[in-house]
C-alpha cells in the first residue's frame, strides 16, 4: 500500500500532541470513540497484578527477578530489559536482557502452543548493562551493552550456539538495534545526550562479523533529508564514534528502535520524542513530540522501548511517566494501552509480541521494590488488532 506522511494534532483527553505518523493513502482520520481511549477503549481498574487493561485483555506474571521460573530450574535475572519473541515450532521463545553491571546477559523463556511455560535458560552471561537490542531476520538476538565503549553480542534464543561479540558494529553506549532486510543493514541507537543514529552494513547479509559502521548526517532541525557517512574508527578509541564525522546529527538519548515497511522509528528520552525515518526517500521527521502539546498533559512521557504490529500500530513503553505502554495508530491517534499501578519507581521494558500477535510480553524492571532485584516480567493476552 502506498503511504504518505502527515502532521496533525490529535486531541485526546484534553491534551493535544503533534504527531507525524503514517497514514495509508485513502484512509480518513478518525478520532477515538472516547476521548483519550484510543482503538482499544478505556483502561479498566487494576487487575490482580496491578495492571489496568482495556476490556477483553488479561495479564499474568511470567517471571520475577531472583525467583525460579515456574516449572523450571532457571532463576530469572535482575533488571529485565529489552526483549523479543521467536517462533519455536508451534510455540515461541521470549528473550530478555539483564541491565546490571557486572553480570548483564540475557535469559529466555520457552512456551508451548497453548502458552504454557516449558523451559527457561541463560543465553548470554558476563557482560555489562545489557539494555535493549534487536531481532535479526535469521532469528538471533542482538544484545547491546549500554556502557561507554559497549559492544553488541549476537545470541542464540535456543541457547545452542555460543554468543558472539560483534566488534565491527562499533563500540559506544549501545541501546537498541533494528534490522532492515530491504537495505540489508542494522540500525543502532546511542544513549548519550549527544548520541548519534547509526547503521551497520554487513559485508554479507546474515553475517555480522564484518562490515561498515555508518552514521546519519543531517541538519539540526526536526525534519529534512539525511544521508549516511562512514565512521572512520568504529572502536571509538581514542575518539568517540559520535564525534568522528562532521555534520552527523545529534540526538538526545537514543532508546528504542523499530523497523517496518521502509520506515524506521526510534525514541529519544532526553526530549521525549519519537523520530521517523522514511527510508524510501531519505527524509526524517517527528512522529511524536510532547513539547508541542498545547494543553493538558502529554499522553506519552519517558519514551523508551518501541515495537509494532502488523496493523501498523506502534507500542511505546514508558521509562517512568505513568508507567504506561502507549499505542500510536496509523491514523495518528495516541493513547494508553495499559498502565501499571503502584510501581512509580520502575520503568516498562522489553515489549514484544508473540509470533501470532495475540500476546504482548514486557517487564517492569524494578517492580514494586524500586530495586533491580524486584523485576517482574508479564504477559498480556487479548484481541490485538491484526
Amino acid at each position: 500500500m502506498e503511504r504518505r506522511t502527515v502532521l496533525r494534532a490529535a486531541v485526546l483527553g484534553g491534551s493535544s500532541a503533534v504527531l507525524g505518523g503514517t497514514l495509508w493513502r485513502g484512509a480518513a482520520y478518525a478520532a477515538p470513540a472516547q476521548p483519550g481511549t484510543g482503538p482499544y477503549g478505556a483502561l479498566g481498574s487494576p487487575d490482580a497484578n496491578g495492571i489496568r487493561l482495556p476490556s477483553g485483555f488479561t495479564s499474568r506474571v511470567i517471571a520475577r527477578s531472583g525467583q525460579t521460573v515456574t516449572g523450571t530450574s532457571y532463576t530469572w535475572h535482575n533488571a529485565p530489559d529489552g526483549g523479543a519473541c521467536y517462533p519455536d515450532g508451534t510455540g515461541w521463545i521470549y528473550v530478555s536482557n539483564s541491565e546490571i553491571n557486572p553480570g548483564g546477559g540475557v535469559g529466555a523463556v520457552k512456551f508451548s502452543a497453548a502458552g504454557a511455560i516449558t523451559g527457561a535458560y541463560r543465553i548470554l552471561s558476563n557482560t555489562r548493562t545489557n539494555c535493549a537490542g534487536g531481532k535479526t531476520p535469521w532469528n538471533t538476538w542482538l544484545s547491546c551493552e549500554e556502557v561507554s565503549l559497549g559492544y553488541v553480542y549476537e545470541t542464540d534464543p535456543w541457547g545452542v550456539n555460543a554468543a558472539v561479540r560483534r566488534d565491527a558494529m562499533g563500540r559506544f553506549k549501545h541501546e537498541a538495534a533494528a534490522a532492515d532486510p530491504v537495505r540489508k543493514v542494522v540500525y543502532l541507537t546511542e544513549d548519550e545526550t549527544n548520541g548519534r543514529f547509526y547503521r551497520f552494513v554487513p559485508t554479507t547479509w546474515g553475517n555480522l562479523s564484518s562490515g561498515t559502521l555508518q552514521v546519519m548526517v543531517a541538519g539540526s532541525g526536526t525534519s529534512g533529508s539525511f544521508s549516511w557517512a562512514n565512521v572512520p574508527d568504529p572502536d571509538g578509541s581514542p575518539t568517540t564514534t559520535r564525534t568522528q564525522v562532521s555534520g552527523s546529527k545529534s540526538f538526545n538519548g537514543g532508546e528504542g528502535c523499530y523497523y517496518a515497511d521502509d520506515t524506521v522509528w526510534f525514541t529519544t528520552k532526553g526530549d521525549n520524542r519519537v523520530w521517523q525515518l522514511n527510508l524510501a526517500n531519505s527524509t526524517y521527521e517527528l512522529a511524536y513530540d510532547d513539547s508541542l502539546v498545547t494543553s493538558g498533559s502529554a499522553p506519552l512521557t519517558g519514551v523508551d522501548n518501541i515495537t509494532g504490529t502488523s496493523s501498523g500500530d506502534l507500542f511505546v513503553a514508558e521509562d517512568g511517566g505513568n508507567m504506561e505502554i502507549c499505542v500510536i495508530t496509523p491514523n495518528d491517534v495516541i493513547a494508553p494501552f495499559l498502565r501499571i499501578d503502584g510501581q512509580s519507581s520502575s520503568e516498562i521494558t522489553g515489549p514484544a509480541f508473540s509470533p501470532d500477535g495475540t500476546r504482548l510480553y514486557f517487564s517492569s524492571q524494578r517492580g514494586t521494590t524500586g530495586s533491580s532485584s524486584g523485576g517482574i516480567t508479564y504477559e498480556v493476552k487479548g484481541p490485538f488488532r491484526s
